[in-house]
């Protein structure tokens, strides 16, 4: 028998024995665990969730009677004070005309009872036609597609420059498709330059 031969033989009977050896040295320097320990979590997280009752990473989806795709997702959600309150919150809005619309804020207040959410803190709205916007506040309600920014609105569009002093997305008529309204001393500063892009 060649050295090769003899060498594979010596292998085949060292490996096996070294990987025994290293499982057996993990067991043995491995920390005793107690089973009926409980979870290790920092008494703060523990008292802020019993506290808040949060959620973490909540989603919703659904559609409105004209066929518009809402979705909805944050950071977590939580109650208290008598509100459901959002983290970092995303909506994207598929609506049946074809165009998108996308809404970030910092925060959101829901309330049931009124079926309305607040979206506050740094609104950002973007659509596929172009828009960017951004406004302190946005109100929407649970029941139908009808957004509204009650204070002033500055953002861009393909013709340019435009503050408002409100902006509603909602369909014009019943069962028509939803648009970008602006309203409130509408001022555009018109960019021809953007109208050629």
């Amino acid at each position: 028998m060649d050295w090769y031969s003899r060498m594979v033989a010596w292998l085949k009977v060292l490996l096996p024995l070294m990987a025994l050896g290293l499982l057996s040295t993990l067991f043995l320097l491995s920390r005793n665990i107690d089973p009926t320990a409980s979870i290790p979590f920092a008494e703060k997280d523990v008292q802020d969730r019993l506290r808040d009752q949060q959620i973490t990473g909540p989603f919703f989806s659904g559609a409105t009677s004209s066929g518009d795709l809402i979705s909805f997702s944050a950071d977590k959600v939580g109650r208290g004070a008598g509100k459901t309150t959002a983290e970092n919150v995303v909506a994207k809005l598929d609506l049946a005309g074809g165009t998108k619309v996308n809404i970030t804020a910092n925060q959101a207040d829901l309330s049931m009872s009124e079926q309305v959410v607040t979206l506050t803190g740094d609104v950002k709205i973007t659509t596929s036609t172009l828009y960017k916007v951004t406004t302190n506040r946005l109100t929407s309600s649970l029941g139908q597609l009808d957004i509204k920014s009650p204070d002033e609105v500055q953002g861009s569009g393909p013709i340019g420059q435009i503050t408002a002093g409100s902006l509603q997305i909602s369909a014009v008529k019943d069962g028509g498709p939803a648009q970008l309204i602006f309203t409130n001393a509408v001022k555009l500063i018109y960019d021809p330059q953007k109208k050629r892009e």
